[in-house]
């Protein structure tokens, strides 16, 4: 029973002509990595793990009117981002602000979406696919849209990197020395909002925060260096997306949990390997020490 549960679930037969199938979307999902786990680190830096969630539903409606009237998805998955994010950027710094905007953001895209996939006549699997992410969806022209935007982001942060880390660990002191950190803001919000419109090609718009926010969360429970946690993020990010991918390949499962639970055991086993070196005495240093 049990074994005929299993081949149900995974048939791993094809499996060396199904990857052939999906070289599109492991080249898109490495980029992706890459991006989610750079920008993940200022994500838990910042706090804005809720801007994520917020962000990721108003793309997840851009992406369904796109799919509605059949013009590029991730086109309009990134008016969505890009809407979302100005409108959270424009809040400032003020936790309070934000919070609130993005709490009437996210029902509000959250509904959008639901109605344009509802209008929507096509595939179900497209459909299913904007929530939970689909392998096989990335063709050659999402590809080259994704590793554009992606080139964007990363550009962005490698101008920004520098100042963007001194305004988020100690905001007033880096003002008190010129950096523009009122300016920092709403720009890197527009960055994070293009990188969460590339990742929900892959993972889905429920489940971005498995790209976005857990690589971070999990590096700074083994380390404080600030040139060990973005490496140890981008690892963990690319390690999720695309085992994954190499996982799914032949399951009849969504690629999402497989993402969501390698990137889950990697946060738990770094949180024991944190908890492991505390009782040795090897306690990690504060953030703001390390950033002097």
């Amino acid at each position: 029973m049990s074994t005929g549960i299993w081949h149900q679930i995974f048939n791993y037969d094809d499996y060396g002509q199904l990857l052939a199938l999906v070289t599109n979307s492991i080249i898109a999902a490495a980029v992706l990595g890459v991006v989610g786990g750079l920008i993940s680190t200022f994500v838990m830096m910042r706090d804005l793990a809720f801007a994520v969630h917020g962000i990721a539903e108003l793309s997840f409606a851009g992406a369904a009117a796109a799919l509605l009237l059949g013009v590029n998805v991730v086109a309009g998955s990134l008016a969505g981002s890009v809407l979302a994010a100005a409108v959270i950027g424009a809040m400032g710094v003020r936790v309070r602000d934000r919070n609130s905007a993005i709490g009437v953001l996210m029902p509000f895209g959250l509904g959008l979406g639901v109605l344009f996939l509802s209008l929507y006549k096509g595939r179900a699997a497209n459909k299913f696919g904007l929530l939970t992410g689909q392998i096989v969806a990335v063709d050659t022209p999402q590809t080259a849209w994704l590793i554009g935007v992606s080139v964007v982001v990363l550009v962005a942060l490698a101008v920004m990197w520098r100042p963007l880390t001194f305004a988020s660990l100690d905001p007033e002191v880096a003002a008190a020395r010129g950096v523009p950190v009122r300016a920092l803001s709403p720009v890197f919000t527009l960055v994070l909002g293009l990188a969460v419109a590339t990742t929900i090609q892959i993972v889905g718009a429920l489940l971005v925060l498995a790209l976005v926010v857990t690589p971070a969360a999990a590096a700074t429970r083994v380390t404080a260096s600030p040139r060990l946690i973005p490496l140890l993020s981008v690892l963990f990010a690319v390690t999720s997306v695309v085992g994954g991918i190499l996982i799914a390949l032949g399951s009849s499962i969504p690629i999402s949990p497989y993402v969501t639970t390698i990137a889950f055991v990697i946060y738990l086993a770094c949180r024991a390997a944190g908890a492991v070196r505390a009782r040795s005495g090897w306690a990690r240093r504060p953030p703001a020490a390390v950033a002097g």
